[in-house]
């Protein structure tokens, strides 16, 4: 069964009050971090739950706002944030928006062209390097993935998603030099590598 999709108003009267230039008061910024955390553990509903229950108007707050209406099923909504971001503040976060949005919808060639749009907006982004890499894996551009992936691991200081993408990616390019260097260099454990290879078995699937 699919998940239920949160529904807080007419999509009419979705309009995003998203200031281009506002900064994050220090109060919000724990906030925004509370949100970080209970979507690094998938919390989804109640990360957005958060965010509704005390609204502001900064491109990091709908930034997340967007990433959790993707993650809760609610596409339409989601599309018209990112575009604001994207047409509006002209943030590399609306493109990124915009490829997580084609990626659910199963329109691969338009999230790359989006992901790609987001990192010359925003190369220093472990999160969109990863993105974009994910999307090449999927596309079985795997020397080009691997490029994304290794930079968006480093940037991340070896840790979170890009791990098991990177892993993944050499495993169906056969880079046996590039999983030894995951190894030594970055520590990647035995159990990772079983977790890894299954996800490669399921996309050779």
């Amino acid at each position: 069964t699919s998940s239920p999709t949160i529904v807080t108003e007419d999509i009419a009267d979705f309009k995003p009050n998203i200031s281009c230039g506002a900064s994050v008061a220090p109060e919000a910024r724990v906030k925004l971090e509370m949100v970080d955390t209970l979507m690094a553990r998938s919390r989804n509903y109640a990360a957005l739950a958060q965010l509704q229950g005390d609204p502001q108007t900064s491109q990091e707050y709908w930034q997340r706002y967007g990433q959790l209406l993707v993650r809760t099923g609610d596409m339409e909504r989601s599309e018209q944030l990112f575009t604001t971001l994207k047409d509006r503040c002209g943030a590399a976060e609306g493109w990124h928006g915009m490829g997580m949005v084609a990626l659910k919808k199963g329109q691969l060639n338009t999230a790359i062209e989006n992901f790609q749009m987001a990192v010359n907006g925003k190369p220093a982004s472990s999160m969109i390097r990863n993105d974009y890499g994910y999307a090449q894996l999927l596309a079985g551009n795997y020397q080009e993935a691997a490029l994304q992936l290794r930079t968006a691991l480093e940037l991340d200081n070896g840790k979170g998603r890009p791990r098991q993408n990177l892993a993944v990616t050499y495993l169906l390019s056969d880079d046996v030099k590039g999983l030894d260097v995951l190894k030594t260099d970055f520590h990647f454990t035995d159990d990772e590598l079983v977790y890894a290879k299954a996800l490669a078995d399921q996309l050779r699937d």
